[in-house]
């Protein structure tokens, strides 16, 4: 119990460090979101992104959002459909908008992406486009259990693999997950993200994980850290 009563008070605290936009449009936003008005928030997105670029918006007005809607479904004040939909209705509109991927594609490892177990596919999909618009292949897994992507990262023969959660639960998921890798002998470098590796330091290293990224340019850094110390 410890742990999530810390969780929800580092979230608070998270969400308070990002509030990078108008908080009046920030709550609208999350309004929206909440009662599925798709036109609103296509409205809402619209009107940010004419004084923003795609990665921006994101950054500064999606994501934290979507955190505080996961904050309120750990403190029991909307319901786990509300968290699903608001993701799904934010992967719609995000999508259209994230860069496209690159023809070159770079020398590098094989490398994979997947959300653990939880809800919010959307940082993994920005993930994802940033990497393959910056130059870099891999595959998209989607939404895993713990037993399917250990599977399909020793079948790919993946040597980085990203994971991105919203939820405590699932970030604490990927202790197993590293556990069983170890396991079977499979080595893999293995970079987190989202959520509670931003306001908790020492998560990442708790769980297993090689590297945490703070967002997608992190990841990219953090790759090419990987990709260099191998040559």
């Amino acid at each position: 119990m410890w742990r999530y009563f810390i969780y929800r008070m580092g979230v608070i605290a998270l969400l308070e460090a990002e509030k990078m936009v108008d908080e009046t449009l920030l709550e609208e936003f999350e309004q929206a979101l909440l009662s599925l008005d798709r036109l609103a928030v296509k409205n809402l997105l619209t009107k940010f992104s004419s004084s923003e670029s795609p990665i921006e918006l994101i950054e500064k007005l999606v994501v934290p959002a979507l955190n505080h809607i996961g904050f309120e479904w750990e403190a029991g004040r909307v319901a786990l459909s509300q968290v699903y939909m608001s993701g799904r209705l934010c992967e719609e509109f995000v999508k259209t908008i994230l860069p496209h991927a690159d023809f070159k594609r770079k020398d590098q490892p094989n490398m994979a992406i997947a959300v653990l177990e939880d809800y919010h596919l959307l940082g993994k999909r920005v993930v994802y486009s940033v990497l393959r618009a910056s130059g870099f292949e891999l595959l998209d897994y989607g939404r895993v259990t713990v037993d399917e992507v250990v599977s399909r990262v020793k079948a790919d023969q993946i040597d980085i693999l990203l994971i991105s959660v919203l939820m405590l639960p699932s970030a604490l998921r990927i202790k197993d997950l590293k556990a069983k890798l170890n396991q079977q002998g499979i080595a893999v470098k293995l970079i987190v993200g989202g959520a509670p590796f931003r306001f908790d330091a020492n998560l990442w290293k708790e769980v297993g994980a090689d590297a945490m990224g703070k967002n997608a340019s992190e990841a990219i850094n953090i790759i090419t850290h990987f990709m260099e110390s191998q040559t």
